[in-house]
């Protein structure tokens, strides 16, 4: 490694780990963050520790913070997650599990985070190509938080070094990302994305999340590792 820092957005899912295994690729630092906000689906922050411990990274941060009392979302409010949808329907409109301006409050706390820790660089694993519904993926959003970064901190004003938003995923398919996470050593079987897993933490196969990830296993050839409550994967 560098030793030069960067804060990584640790969801416990199976973008953020392979964004947390490319940064320490880059030679980077590690330091994870973490939000509890209310989901549905907290199950992600037990991954999202094992996913830290496996790749080791330097520290950990769990943040919390009460989205449910903003709601508005299927993941924070009495709202039934959608399932079985084609791909067609997922990629009209913003889908009703959009958290209200969720990408824009977590990547407040990194970036506070990040100038504690004299850290220029935050990582995070936003994607257009399989979550276009989300307008808080968009690479023209990433752009404008990157600026407004650089004008809202005091070491943005006051360091020559300019804060960057590194989304490395932003323009590759779920299965470059499962392609690109294997090639790196990931074990997504210690990830975990479904939007409405069992309380025994198997994955229901049937939601956005489960879909994409499936179909992007599957195009990348191999299998998910996960337990899936359907019997899907390997990992039943």
């Amino acid at each position: 490694m560098t030793g030069k820092k960067a804060v990584v957005m640790l969801s416990g899912g199976l973008d953020s780990a392979t964004v947390l295994a490319i940064a320490k690729r880059d030679g980077f630092e590690p330091y994870a963050i973490t939000f509890r906000y209310g989901q549905r689906h907290a199950l992600e922050l037990e991954a999202a520790r094992r996913v830290a411990a496996c790749q080791g990274v330097v520290d950990h941060l769990e943040v919390e913070i009460d989205l449910r009392m903003i709601g508005g979302s299927a993941l924070t409010a009495d709202i039934d997650v959608p399932v079985g949808r084609t791909a067609d329907e997922m990629e009209s409109g913003i889908p009703v599990t959009y958290v209200p301006a969720r990408n824009t409050i977590f990547l407040s706390f990194a970036l506070a985070w990040a100038e504690v820790l004299e850290a220029s660089d935050v990582f995070a694993g936003m994607n257009a190509v399989d979550y276009s519904g989300y307008p808080d993926c968009r690479p023209e959003y990433v752009a404008a938080y990157e600026e407004m970064a650089n004008l809202a901190t005091k070491a943005g004003v006051e360091s020559d070094s300019r804060f960057r938003v590194h989304t490395p995923l932003m323009q590759m398919s779920k299965a470059e990302i499962v392609r690109q996470g294997l090639e790196l050593g990931v074990d997504y079987g210690l990830t975990s994305s479904c939007y409405n897993p069992s309380a025994e933490g198997e994955a229901c196969a049937a939601c956005d999340s489960c879909q994409l990830r499936l179909q992007g296993f599957k195009d990348a050839g191999t299998s998910d590792p996960i337990r899936y409550l359907s019997g899907v994967g390997s990992g039943t």
